[in-house]
């Protein structure tokens, strides 16, 4: 009861008390007296009853958790936010560095509560991985010629050495005299690799700039990017703004080699990454090959982002090569379920349909990041491991957690694809 009510109960007590006295004498004097020591005694007890409860409230926060502490965990999901965004600024390493700070300031208790619009305690607090074991590839003295590979990228480590670095490492090998540099394109994870790791990677603006302090007069982009799709535009907006800074600059394919204008287009490059994606996939899952697989019952599904861009219909290419190259329990599908046929609904109709009743999920993305982690392999009811175990309709389901970029034909395609642009 708050303090109101009770004001409104002792005035209702002391009427009482007045209708009494109006009656004159000593019996209404003592029952006067009898009504003020009622008032107080009643008063005393409605400040022990209500007191632990507005105490509560005004020491709790809305979910629970003492006021402190929560505005402890909330003022690091505010430094959270602020450099969860993809333009860099001038305030942005000492952002990173704040929020950092400020999530290490707190107990292990705050960190839990720790909720804002993309922040949350896995944000630092996850183990992703030893990004000791990574390379930034930020080097000064590049030389006269570069090959500047080009991620997306990811703040998972292990992910980040396996397949961005795999593929680096690799174009390093194939070109000793030339200089291999790193860039990615989204802040948003530059931003979050620095500030939990302390590791600096350019974006493509400072690793175009450095390029040109460095006096590199031959600049080969080389994009790790699994299409044609909108950061391949945005790399190339960014690469037009410093040609002219350079002798010569050239830009190889990404993965997937041209779009092409429909589904049934398919190509080289979708033929080798269906082929050695699957090989590995069956290898993985203990299979012999894929036939083997496909008489125990066992569906393989390879998911994708998925994208609005044009290039979408890349994805439905690739469930054409499959195809194409007989591979009937392969499935291709998308997190964001563009084009429609590779929402996870669709896959797991066309699945059961088939009559497969194992089925192994794998990423069909350059990393296993976020996506592969979350989307695909979370805990969450909306991941695709959860939705299939819900249906119903399978024995069994499987995830491999594994990018492309550690395949060795894959990274040997890569080369390929820079070696093209070199002749």
């Amino acid at each position: 009861m708050k303090k109101k009510a009770v004001t409104v109960l002792l005035a209702g007590i002391m009427a009482c008390g007045l209708a009494f006295t109006g009656c004159g004498g000593e019996s209404g004097q003592e029952n006067a007296g009898q009504t003020k020591e009622t008032v107080e005694t009643a008063a005393e007890s409605e400040v022990e009853q209500t007191e632990p409860e507005a105490r509560e409230e005004q020491e709790s926060g809305p979910s629970g958790a003492p006021t402190d502490d929560q505005n402890a965990a909330d003022e690091v999901a505010a430094l959270i936010d602020a450099i969860y965004v993809q333009t860099r600024n001038d305030d942005t390493d000492e952002q990173c560095k704040q929020a950092k700070a400020a999530w290490d300031a707190l107990t292990d208790a705050q960190k839990e509560l720790v909720e804002g619009e993309n922040a949350d305690p896995d944000y630092f607090g996850r183990d992703t991985g030893d990004a000791s074991m990574d390379d930034p590839r930020n080097q000064d003295e590049i030389g006269e010629n570069e090959i500047l590979v080009v991620s997306f990228g990811t703040s998972f480590n292990g992910s980040r050495v396996d397949d961005i670095k795999g593929i680096e490492d690799a174009i390093q090998e194939a070109y000793p005299d030339w200089s291999v540099r790193r860039a990615f394109t989204a802040q948003i994870i530059i931003n979050h690799v620095q500030a939990r790791d302390e590791e600096f990677i350019d974006n493509m603006d400072q690793a175009l700039t450095r390029a040109v302090e460095n006096g590199v007069k031959n600049l080969v982009v080389q994009p790790t990017h699994l299409m044609h799709g909108a950061e391949y535009d945005e790399l190339m907006e960014a690469v037009e703004n410093y040609r002219d800074q350079f002798e010569t600059v050239k830009v190889a394919e990404p993965l997937l080699g041209e779009v092409g204008s429909d589904a049934t287009v398919v190509n080289a490059d979708k033929e080798a990454v269906a082929k050695a994606l699957t090989e590995e996939t069956v290898k993985m899952a203990g299979y012999d090959n894929l036939d083997a697989a496909q008489a125990d019952g066992t569906a393989f599904v390879f998911l994708g982002h998925g994208t609005s861009h044009t290039a979408k219909v890349s994805y439905s290419q690739m469930q054409s090569q499959m195809e194409t190259l007989g591979y009937k329990n392969v499935f291709i599908g998308t997190v964001e379920g563009e084009p429609e046929e590779t929402s996870c609904e669709a896959v797991m109709t066309a699945v059961t349909e088939a009559g497969y009743k194992k089925v192994i999920l794998r990423p069909l993305m350059v990393v296993a990041g976020d996506h592969a982690n979350n989307d695909m392999a979370g805990g969450e009811e909306d991941s695709w491991v959860s939705m299939f175990q819900a249906s119903g309709n399978f024995d069994a389901v499987d995830c491999q957690i594994t990018g492309l970029g550690s395949i060795e034909a894959v990274q040997k395609l890569y080369v390929e694809h820079t070696a093209a642009v070199l002749k």
